[in-house]
């Protein structure tokens, strides 16, 4: 294991148990066939550090507590991988977080208790530690754990280290300060209803230091920098398998473009080659996309 790892995550990684459906998604009353099941690292910063260790990133990951029934799986499948999980806290007296997700086609469905898990009042994420993040080229931070987010991005501040961050409003400092921010759909609505997409970037623009991305599913994603006008891309047509991991393959995408200092464009482009290449199979973290498949992608169309 590298000792000073190229990139530092910060997040949810989760034992995943993933369903996928033959035939058609769940309806009520009715049989449905389980074509396979898995159970997998998943989570935010799971998939992304699955999806960089593909690429030839080596990383190390902090976050969400592991448990009893996670941690064996984390353990045994990242053991020939450039992922170092030292950082993770093991919970002794709990299985550990995990989500369970139907699929079939486009449509997927996750099941987890994560509103009773943040409602319960108690802490279930490490706090991050400076030396953990020291010598890395570039990181990437989730928004959901509060001043712990807000602490590793002072980090990573404070060490010059850029970061990329995820569905983070324009009004946070994750925001403000990231070399990255990934809006989706799900963030947009949440947070801007009834706002059009591109009046959305606007007030997404205007209060960031780096770039802003919005992705729309297989709708042209939106991504731009302050003063700016709006850009525009296409995803990549693909033949889609499953759509789960998308998202967090796409960040990884940044992270590697961000590490390798890509202008806007061609890091947009590598980041939706990459969650291109990812929907096209399942499970995910079995056969993440590897470096040449995406540029394999990207030649096919020209930017």
């Amino acid at each position: 294991m590298n000792p000073k790892p190229e990139v530092c995550l910060f997040g949810q990684v989760l034992g995943t148990h993933s369903f996928l459906l033959d035939g058609g998604f769940l309806q009520p009353d009715e049989y449905a066939e389980i074509g396979a099941q898995y159970f997998l690292p998943g989570g935010e910063t799971g998939t992304a550090a699955t999806v960089l260790d593909s690429l030839g990133v080596s990383v190390r990951m902090d976050g969400t507590w592991i448990g009893t029934e996670v941690t064996p799986m984390l353990q045994a499948f990242y053991r020939d991988k450039q992922v170092d999980l030292s950082p993770l806290h093991i919970w002794e007296d709990d299985p550990g977080v995990m989500d369970y997700v139907v699929i079939a086609g486009l449509a997927r469905s996750p099941m987890g208790r994560f509103q009773h898990l943040f409602s319960s009042g108690r802490r279930w994420w490490s706090i991050p530690r400076e030396e953990d993040m020291a010598g890395c080229k570039a990181a990437a931070i989730d928004p959901f754990f509060g001043s712990e987010s807000l602490q590793a991005m002072e980090f990573c501040r404070r060490q010059g280290i850029p970061y990329v961050t995820i569905d983070s409003p324009h009004d946070s400092p994750l925001h403000r300060h990231a070399a990255v921010n990934v809006v989706s759909r799900e963030c947009t609505d949440r947070h801007y209803p009834g706002l059009e997409p591109e009046a959305v970037m606007a007030r997404l623009m205007e209060t960031a230091e780096g770039l802003t991305i919005l992705t729309q599913g297989g709708g042209d994603m939106l991504y731009g920098r302050k003063g700016e006008e709006i850009r525009r891309m296409k995803p990549f047509p693909v033949a889609v398998k499953s759509t789960l991991g998308a998202g967090d393959t796409f960040k990884a995408g940044c992270v590697y473009g961000l590490l390798h200092g890509m202008p806007d464009e061609t890091l947009v482009r590598f980041a939706a080659a990459c969650s291109g290449v990812a929907i096209s199979r399942f499970p995910l973290p079995l056969h993440p996309p590897r470096l040449e498949e995406v540029q394999a992608l990207l030649s096919t169309v020209k930017g």
